[in-house]
């Protein structure tokens, strides 16, 4: 049985069968599920990078050291992304409204925690715990979406609305950063989350309706340790290679760890009864497809927010708050990209829809590129920016339609988890390969001149890595969003 089913429990899915015209008058407008799962979706993006800006203040209350300073982003990124097919998995056997529940109030706690650390340490187990707490709720954001949503335009819009409000949500890290540091305290970048997570919190449990995948409720616990293990290992090598580099054994060694870990996860479903990842659901074009697509623009994309506010304060002497402000246009772009988008999906296809998106991004990056150490504002950040995160929200929206149309109902959250991992691993693996080119090409050198040359190669390569994405798109994805399941 893959259907949805209204509980977790038998009984109760007879009595909803029972109850007919009850049940369905009782169902919450689709708006209100969707407005609860985006709110939720911006919680967990904004977390990636509200912390940016904060960091100067947390490192002189805490007495941080440098390398703990850095831990405070990778601490979060790495549980993000080590957990995130494990809690998307979960929600599909123990109830996706269940595991939105447990993740969002996890990270609520954490963020009260980690706002009231009085030392480094309590700082970073309080991060981690954010992370764990984003990995089971991210992956049940889309899914309760796509289960309120029938599939079609309706469920491409609201497709379209998570993914700007996702999007929108990382340009706003900057800002709300800066606004609450400069006026409150560092603290409160963390503690904002407190009541936003309690009301949506109240919201989830009113509003949305429980779901889950059919048969037996067991999850393969020796993949989940080494799928978990495996990723989690994988964004520690990376993040590793800001620091020390490629070559070196500190990213070597838990890059190698990593590969057999995966290789021994891929080994365990393909022999276990009931896998936590059917292999097979990688044999449907448009799953596996978008998945590398989406893994390849998060490297070319996601670290664009990250150079452009280095850019605004370290060349043109934007104060954090300026340089939040001076990204507000992007932030409206890729919300009129994801909106625009399903309008014109059911015309020309989610694969060509998605192809123009990255052509327009990589546009944008190549623009971005040609920057100055005496640019002024409209020509270097502002229009460039608008193109390359209208480009970017044109492209989110039908991705994340192409990798969760093509699979079975019940394996819903697994395929939001493996959405939400791939942008994530591909990002952070982007931000890193972009960060030695940009530090190779200012040769360490510190004056606006060399760190401009460093972060206009960022921009380069990252328009390269999206021409890759666009290859990955034209070959491999099926012309319609649609195609047969698996057998």
């Amino acid at each position: 049985m893959t259907g949805m089913l209204r509980s977790p429990s038998a009984p109760d899915t007879d009595c909803a069968a029972r109850s007919g015209t009850r049940s369905r008058a009782a169902t919450p407008p689709a708006w209100l599920v969707v407005a609860v799962a985006c709110a939720g979706q911006f919680l967990v993006v904004l977390d990636v990078s509200v912390v940016n800006v904060a960091l100067p203040s947390m490192r002189a209350d805490l007495g941080m050291s440098a390398t703990g300073l850095q831990w405070v982003v990778n601490a979060y990124s790495i549980a993000f992304a080590g957990f995130m097919l494990l809690g998307g998995r979960a929600g599909d056997l123990f109830g996706r409204k269940r595991m939105f529940l447990v993740g969002l109030g996890l990270f609520t706690v954490a963020s009260l925690a980690g706002g009231a650390a009085q030392a480094d340490w309590q700082l970073l187990a309080a991060r981690t715990a954010q992370g764990l707490g984003a990995a089971v709720l991210a992956p049940s954001t889309l899914t309760i979406l796509t289960s309120a949503v029938p599939e079609g335009a309706a469920r491409a819009r609201a497709i379209a609305t998570w993914t700007a409000v996702g999007a929108g949500g990382g340009a706003a890290g900057g800002l709300v950063g800066g606004l609450l540091t400069e006026s409150l305290s560092w603290r409160w970048v963390l503690l904002i989350n407190v009541p936003l997570g309690a009301l949506v919190l109240a919201a989830a449990a009113r509003w949305t309706r429980e779901s889950r995948a059919g048969g037996e409720r067991r999850l393969d616990l020796p993949g989940a340790v080494l799928v978990t293990a495996g990723t989690a290992t994988l964004a520690y090598a990376i993040v590793q290679t800001e620091a020390a580099g490629w070559g070196s054994a500190r990213t070597l060694v838990p890059m190698g760890v990593a590969l057999a870990l995966i290789a021994a996860f891929l080994a365990v479903e393909t022999r276990t009864r009931l896998p936590l990842m059917p292999l097979a659901l990688f044999r449907v074009r448009s799953v596996a497809a978008a998945n590398a697509a989406m893994f390849v623009c998060g490297m070319g994309s996601f670290a664009m927010w990250f150079f452009m506010t280095l850019y605004a304060q370290n060349v043109l002497g934007y104060t954090p708050i300026e340089a939040g402000l001076a990204l507000v246009p992007s932030s409206l772009a890729v919300v009129l990209g994801s909106k625009t988008a399903p309008r014109l999906m059911p015309r020309f296809g989610a694969r060509n829809v998605a192809v123009t998106g990255v052509l327009v991004t990589a546009a944008g990056f190549a623009w971005q590129s040609t920057m100055s150490a005496h640019g002024s504002y409209v020509p270097t950040i502002m229009l460039p920016g608008i193109v390359m995160m209208a480009g970017a929200g044109f492209a989110m929206t039908p991705l994340a339609s192409l990798a969760t149309s093509g699979a079975e109902p019940g394996d819903a959250g697994l395929v939001s988890g493996l959405v939400n991992t791939s942008r994530t691993l591909g990002g952070s693996l982007g931000l890193a390969i972009l960060s030695t080119v940009a530090a190779s090409r200012s040769a360490g050198l510190a004056d606006a001149s060399s760190l401009t040359r460093g972060y206009a190669g960022a921009f380069q390569a990252g328009a390269g890595i999206l021409l890759v994405a666009v290859a990955v798109l034209v070959v491999w994805a099926p012309r319609e969003g649609r195609e047969e399941p698996r057998g």
